[in-house]
């Protein structure tokens, strides 16, 4: 595969540059963490984050991530006005960036979600393994045929 050529609007074809325009704001992770760690999938399920995000930047924010190829979206078959999200390829792929940022914060910081941390601290492969099977299933359920 081609590498892709930097966007005209990016600041510079650094990628650490790249990873900040896609992702450099505290939703985007945050949303992305949700899918990974929680399992969210609906625009409501995102809203009942505890950092309360408004439904404006949500939407804006999964625009954002679906047109940067990090999420996938498609109609609910029980109501076509909802859509369903889902991780691509390129989001899972995410997980170990998102799992190494969440223990070095551990290491650094006062945090809660301890069960989270510990998990990641004995058993990373496992809680990768599991993100990229949750998310596999899920893309093939939803895949017609």
């Amino acid at each position: 595969m081609p590498k892709a050529k930097p966007s005209p609007t990016r600041r510079s074809g650094c990628p650490l540059n790249a990873s900040i325009e896609m992702l450099g704001d505290r939703w985007s992770l945050l949303i992305i963490r949700d899918m990974m760690v929680r399992g969210c999938r609906t625009f409501k399920e995102f809203l009942g984050a505890e950092e309360g995000i408004a439904t404006n930047m949500l939407a804006g924010r999964l625009r954002r991530l679906e047109a940067h190829g990090i999420i996938a979206s498609e109609a609910d078959p029980s109501d076509g006005r909802k859509h369903i999200y889902s991780l691509t390829a390129k989001g899972i792929d995410l997980a170990p960036v998102l799992t190494e940022m969440v223990l070095w914060a551990a290491r650094h910081e006062e945090t809660a979600n301890q069960a989270l941390v510990r998990k990641l601290q004995t058993d990373r492969q496992r809680f990768l393994e599991q993100v990229r099977e949750r998310w596999a299933a899920a893309t093939s359920q939803t895949k017609p045929g």
